[in-house]
């Protein structure tokens, strides 16, 4: 690590950030607990309330473009990046996520996974995936928003991985008298204490390949605030296309471009409070 990279963390911090969010996720783990065994409405509510605090605490600013569908359900389609997706995501979508089955072992994390309701699929298991779609429909049936990271891996952040089109079989469920509304979403990290990222410090948020999870999350709990740009992108039907492969391309375009935009820093459209310039401000 160079000496820029290091004055970009501090101990004190780290240790200060982990502190809380160990103590802020210890008290909400028996009132989630407590609202999914009995069935309370706030079992919905909780956990977006609950990653908004947390993306506060480690230091994440998540910014908004676009507009996501309120109302549900609603399939959420992601690029992913990080774990950290898990918390800018659950911060501004009210619903929970379909993840690899895995997850659900994994100390502490496998938890909080499972007291959001995550739904849990065996991706490389052909055979189980009627039975995970079947899964994901009753959860849509029961009104809840879903959010999908069809990559099945995750990146280094600065490209979207083609989309894996078996679980979008969803997509043609119906809702009652209307089709799924499916919801392209884009998730970017772009400055680092108001710097951009660029190539060279984007791997501070990515998560991938054969990174130790540890190492990974003290380095991000002692960095400086990053900023997250998340995009929705219009919503669309299985109606609109002819197979849920094309379904799945237009999702991994539109995911990807957003990407794209997020990452050059050139975006047609600023976010909500940048300032515009004055030769774009006339019309």
């Amino acid at each position: 690590m160079t000496a820029t990279h290091r004055a970009l963390g501090s101990a004190g911090r780290g240790a200060l950030r982990l502190a809380v969010y160990l103590g802020w996720t210890l008290l909400l783990i028996p009132v989630q607990a407590l609202a999914v065994w009995l069935k309370l409405p706030l079992r919905h509510r909780l956990p977006r309330f609950y990653h908004a605090a947390c993306a506060r605490i480690i230091g994440l600013d998540v910014r908004v473009r676009g507009r996501r569908v309120e109302q549900g359900p609603v399939l959420f389609i992601s690029n992913h990046s990080s774990y950290l997706d898990i918390t800018v995501l659950g911060s501004v979508i009210p619903g929970s996520f379909v993840a690899k089955s895995e997850v659900a072992g994994w100390p502490f994390f496998g938890l909080l996974a499972k007291l959001q309701r995550t739904v849990f699929v065996e991706r490389r298991a052909r055979s189980e995936v009627h039975r995970q779609r079947d899964d994901i429909g009753a959860r849509l049936d029961a009104g809840d928003n879903l959010i999908l990271f069809p990559e099945g891996t995750s990146s280094d952040g600065n490209r979207t991985l083609p989309f894996k089109t078996a679980l979008f079989a969803v997509a043609a469920r119906r809702i009652g008298d209307r089709p799924l509304t499916v919801q392209p979403v884009s998730v970017t990290a772009t400055r680092l204490d108001g710097i951009p990222m660029g190539i060279a410090f984007r791997p501070f948020y990515a998560w991938y390949g054969d990174m130790d999870l540890a190492p990974h999350l003290w380095q991000v709990v002692k960095l400086g605030g990053m900023t997250v740009e998340v995009e929705f992108h219009p919503p669309v039907t299985i109606e609109d296309f002819p197979s849920r492969k094309a379904l799945a391309d237009h999702c991994q375009r539109a995911v990807a471009q957003g990407v794209a935009h997020a990452v050059s820093g050139r975006h047609p459209d600023p976010l909500p409070g940048d300032a515009v310039p004055a030769d774009q401000g006339a019309h």
